[in-house]
């Protein structure tokens, strides 16, 4: 099934007798492997309204995001969370939407100073499991009334609903960006470095390690704040090591950071962490397996032997872990009881007949 308007979005999940397998561009096969009918949303695509001047995007949910990326940059604006690809290095084949962004809350190197893709979420339309078209939101900021399932359905992995549209505040796309890199740090080494670096008053957007380049921080703005501020932060991280200033080709490394590049094509299984910064060097060297970092350590990348239980491996630790990569069951971090209950009460509520993506968070 491929709907093209949400009446007929709506009339397929009405009609449904048995589970459906929600598909945007394919790119993120996290979790139990699904069964039921495929209904593909790449269908629900176009935008809807488009304000630069308002810094303001509506957008239907299977628009594909290079279309999305392509359309605001030429205004000169950006999605803030800056959303990354996870195709190549989960091996999945196809166009990653923005609706499975959202439904994965997808968020890249600047979710430490811009926040997560949620946060720059304003507005969703979505079908629930009996084919009612819910709306929260809108087109402004401090719109929503009640429950706010902008947030809610932001990382729902479409088990609460099926995205139709989706409205998100945009910023300016900045005029000049540095990178500060420390070449010969290890994984363990870069942390505290950049726990410096993002304590420090000088508006980090990005902070993290990867492997064959060491740890990284990356400062956007005007041209002469940029340059200010890279001299101030090279000062304050001269005691970790050699500093490396980059300008040209930087926004590659960041690239490569958020898709997790060094795993691309890999054997084995990987696993996303998602801890306090201060926490990593222990986990990583509990681990023992090859990292990439982000978020300044709070998001760690681990690439282990297939069928290795990277959970048990790092504990203990707090946080939650998933496999991104790897079959078996048990991708999503266990809940807490209580929050166990939470989520089976709110599926109960949007998916009363349980035929959205049914197992697929465990």
């Amino acid at each position: 099934m491929r709907p093209e308007t949400e009446a007929q979005l709506s009339e397929a999940i009405r009609d449904a007798r048995a589970p459906l397998r929600i598909v945007g561009g394919g790119t993120r096969p996290v979790g139990a492997d699904l069964s039921g009918a495929a209904l593909h949303t790449g269908g629900l695509r176009g935008v809807s309204l488009y304000e630069p001047a308002a810094l303001t995007l509506v957008v239907r949910a299977g628009t594909p995001l290079a279309e999305v990326g392509a359309l605001i940059a030429a205004e000169g604006q950006r999605l803030p969370f800056e959303p990354v690809r996870w195709g190549p290095v989960l091996g999945a084949a196809g166009e990653s939407t923005i609706g499975g962004v959202v439904a994965a809350n997808v968020s890249g190197p600047r979710r430490i100073q811009a926040g997560a893709c949620r946060d720059s979420l304003i507005g969703v339309r979505f079908d629930d499991g009996s084919g009612a078209v819910v709306k929260n939101g809108g087109r402004v900021m401090k719109n929503v009334t009640g429950y706010d399932l902008v947030k809610l359905m932001a990382g729902s992995w479409g088990t609460l609903g099926v995205l139709s549209e989706l409205s998100f505040k945009l910023l300016p796309a900045p005029a000049e960006q540095a990178t500060l890199i420390l070449p010969d740090l290890d994984p363990a080494a870069a942390v505290p470095a950049l726990s410096a670096a993002l304590g420090a008053p000088y508006d980090v957007t990005g902070a993290g390690w990867l492997p064959g380049t060491g740890a990284m921080v990356r400062i956007e703005g005007l041209s002469e704040s940029v340059s200010y501020r890279a001299g101030r932060l090279a000062v304050l991280l001269a005691p970790f090591g050699r500093v490396i200033e980059m300008r040209d080709g930087a926004a590659a490394l960041w690239r490569d950071l958020g898709e997790v590049a060094p795993f691309h094509g890999a054997t084995g299984d990987l696993w996303r962490f998602s801890v306090k910064p201060g926490d990593a060097p222990g986990i990583v060297a509990r681990l023992g397996f090859p990292v990439v970092l982000d978020w300044g350590g709070g998001l760690i990348w681990a690439l282990v032997p297939e069928g290795t239980d990277a959970r048990a491996l790092a504990a203990p630790f707090a946080g939650h872990a998933t496999r991104m990569r790897g079959s078996g069951a048990g991708a999503f971090h266990p809940e807490p009881a209580p929050v166990a209950a939470l989520s089976a009460g709110l599926r109960a509520q949007f998916d009363p007949r349980a035929i959205l993506n049914p197992g697929r968070m465990g």
